[in-house]
């Protein structure tokens, strides 16, 4: 995996951002900055919630990487200005990341290309208490209520009896109006970080609520997490398989990482694809990438090579 960035310019770290991911992103944003310096490189890093995009002088910069979670950045409207500035960006396109960021659309894709993922309906906040429950109780219950364009867990309810329905709707809209019900698959939580369709291993997170919600990533100190040598080969060869298939399904580019249940049958369920994963010290692609033996600075390198060579093919 190349992982050398030459070193005429510096690097751009867009973080931050006004999407409800903003205080992750702040932090992932720091994460890479430290870990590129570490490494040698000058970096800026940018908060395009204080400064607009077409006022960062560019030039100065070979690339710039995203470390924006949620919202603008991950939406695709932010690659699609860097792309109109002619600024060489980590990660996705415009089209793939409008795909990822909404999850009833990725679903879409995901059976048109034959990638298993949960049973959902789409449907939007305003909707009648009584419309929604006739939409969402085929699915069975528990089912699981999202916000259908949000990320980190945010908004999201587990709903185990029709008369749940009210506050998971209400939660839900905290965040945006349209709402995916998704039907619940009872089992074991894993996550792969795929990088240029390559998958690096699997994450198996051990945790005590009934889905990895908001807290169980960045509050709870009894989360844990396992790496793949524990899974049997065909086990992680399944995972693995489901996830590479969800990228390519939705035309991810770069660094990303699918998350998905295993039910008892041991059959993988891809939930959704994040195209711009997070970068903590406590997120799971830096994880994954650091079992398969790249430190943060050679997989922030190696993202950085990855969008030169994609702007010199262009």
């Amino acid at each position: 995996m190349a992982t050398q960035v030459c070193d005429r310019g510096g690097i751009a770290v867009l973080a931050g951002g006004d999407s409800a991911e903003r205080e992750v992103s702040l932090e992932s944003g720091r994460m890479v900055a430290r870990a590129l310096r570490g490494a040698g490189h000058r970096v800026r890093l940018i908060d395009p919630a204080n400064v607009p995009l077409a006022e960062v002088p560019w030039r100065r910069y070979r690339a710039c990487l995203l470390a924006l979670h949620g919202g603008a950045g991950e939406d695709g409207r932010v690659q699609a200005e860097l792309e109109r500035l002619g600024v060489p960006y980590t990660g996705s396109g415009p089209a793939a990341c409008r795909l990822a960021m909404s999850k009833s659309a990725s679903k879409e894709r995901f059976w048109q290309a034959g990638v298993p993922t949960p049973d959902a309906v789409l449907a939007h906040a305003s909707d009648p208490l009584e419309q929604l429950a006739c939409k969402f109780t085929p699915l069975g219950f528990p089912l699981v209520i999202k916000p259908d364009g949000q990320g980190s867990s945010l908004g999201v309810s587990l709903v185990r009896h029709p008369d749940e329905l009210v506050s998971a709707v209400f939660q839900c809209q905290r965040y945006e109006p349209y709402i995916l019900a998704e039907r619940y698959v009872a089992g074991r939580e894993f996550t792969v970080g795929v990088i240029d369709r390559e998958p690096l291993p699997v994450i198996e997170i051990v945790h005590d609520r009934e889905f990895f919600d908001y807290d169980a990533k960045y509050e709870l100190p009894s989360t844990r997490y396992r790496l793949d040598q524990h899974l049997p080969r065909r086990l992680t060869e399944r995972i693995t398989a489901a996830a590479v298939a969800a990228t390519a399904a939705l035309e991810t580019a770069g660094a990303c990482r699918v998350d998905l249940r295993l039910d008892d049958d041991l059959q993988p369920w891809v939930l959704e694809v994040n195209t711009t994963p997070g970068m903590t010290d406590h997120s799971l692609l830096p994880m994954a990438a650091r079992a398969a033996g790249l430190s943060l600075a050679e997989l922030c390198e190696h993202m950085i090579h990855t969008a030169l060579a994609t702007e010199m093919a262009a």
